[in-house]
């Protein structure tokens, strides 16, 4: 079984800086992790590794420092590792995005399951793996909580629904993402590091991909920001200090006075008060 897992290179949450003018993040000069979501996805590619005897493929879209998150991947035991890197790539957004990976994929060869994190922490869109999946024309399981079957060509799985969980039967190949509890991530071995040292990256860029420049980056992003602000929080708020018995029955009323102003209280709270 051969499994896909495009992993993402995302700033640390707390260094996250945007371009005001073109809307899109800068990740130069930001400290940058993989993103914590997809670590899932690598998880479970793993485990289906070992246990139907595959091979996990993991790919990823950004600039030269992005290879640090694939050599994590084969680290922690994927078994090979693409680099996407073209300048033709910068700005480009989820529709775009979508579209490169999903040519990328086309161009490891067969498969039979992608996985991917339910979404990227510094778009938070949770678009692109559902958008990968309609590029290649295949189903989408998403927000995968557990595979409990796996059987050629057929998989069983639940997922996490507003409702609680829904067990679902499905053909290979297809996409599925997956949300935190599908399993406990591990951790890099030594040997992994050393073999990710060694082992040689496929790169590609987009004329190996076989893409149009009108399709990709900036001009192929059918989606803009147009504007960025800074959220200001604003709370209108009352202190009620009572250092004093005697200040505690005025310092209640008070409290009471504020919480029905903002009819937060019912009128039984009222009178009971």
């Amino acid at each position: 079984m051969h499994i896909v897992v495009p992993i993402k290179q995302v700033p640390q949450t707390s260094d996250v800086q945007m371009d005001k003018q073109t809307g899109t993040m800068i990740r130069s000069g930001s400290s940058s992790i993989l993103n914590p979501l997809d670590i899932y996805a690598l998880e479970t590619a793993l485990r289906i590794k070992e246990q139907c005897n595959g091979r996990v493929t993991v790919l990823t879209m950004g600039p030269e420092s992005a290879v640090k998150v694939l050599k994590e991947a084969v680290a922690m035991g994927a078994d090979a590792m693409v680099h996407l890197c073209d300048r033709a790539f910068a700005g480009s957004d989820t529709w775009a995005t979508s579209r490169i990976l999903a040519a990328a994929i086309r161009n490891i060869g067969p498969f039979d399951l992608i996985l991917t994190g339910e979404r990227a922490t510094d778009g938070d869109t949770a678009q692109v793996g559902p958008a990968i999946a309609s590029w290649l024309d295949l189903p989408v399981l998403s927000y995968v909580a557990s595979i409990d079957e796996i059987d050629e060509p057929f998989v069983l799985v639940k997922r996490l629904v507003e409702e609680g969980y829904q067990q679902v039967r499905s053909e290979l190949p297809l996409l599925m993402t997956v949300v935190k509890e599908i399993a406990i991530p591990r951790l890099p071995t030594l040997r992994g590091k050393k073999r990710a040292i060694e082992m040689q990256i496929t790169r590609w860029n987009a004329e190996n991909l076989g893409l149009e420049m009108q399709g990709i980056g900036l001009k192929g992003s059918p989606t803009k920001v147009v504007k960025i602000e800074t959220p200001k929080v604003s709370r209108q708020c009352r202190m009620v200090k009572a250092e004093r018995d005697e200040e505690i029955h005025d310092a209640v009323a008070q409290l009471i006075a504020f919480l029905d102003e903002r009819e937060l209280l019912g009128k039984g709270d009222v009178d009971h008060a």
